[in-house]
């Protein structure tokens, strides 16, 4: 995919809050979300745009599992992102005891970072 330095911008009608990108790609564009992983093939700049619209933010409320350098998986929420870095905190329902509640990551998504499959 091309440099996220190259990627274009697309935000929300309305309050303006940034949704994601659009990576040119040849003559067409690749969707990208907040978290920087591709969301379609080369599609057109409205397609593009629609897309995105659809994706939205809602995604980021939802939990994330975090892959531990021992092999274990922990469940997190996205705290804050952006393309210098991603931050997520530890789903420990606001234990007081809890050890490593925040974790910072690389931007785009990497593979430690997925998901939580239910």
């Amino acid at each position: 995919m091309v440099d996220p330095v190259l990627w274009i911008e697309h935000r929300r009608g309305g309050d303006g809050e940034l949704i994601g990108w659009m990576a040119p790609d040849g003559e067409g564009f690749v969707v990208v979300d907040l978290l920087g992983r591709a969301r379609s093939d080369v599609v057109d700049w409205l397609t593009a745009e629609e897309m995105l619209d659809e994706i939205g933010l809602s995604f980021l409320a939802d939990p994330f599992e975090l892959r531990l350098p021992d092999g274990r998986w922990l469940q997190v929420r996205i705290a804050e992102l952006s393309p210098e870095g991603i931050r997520v905190t530890r789903d420990d329902w606001g234990a007081s005891d809890v050890q490593d509640r925040e974790f910072k990551l690389p931007f785009p998504m990497p593979k430690e970072l997925r998901p939580r499959a239910d």
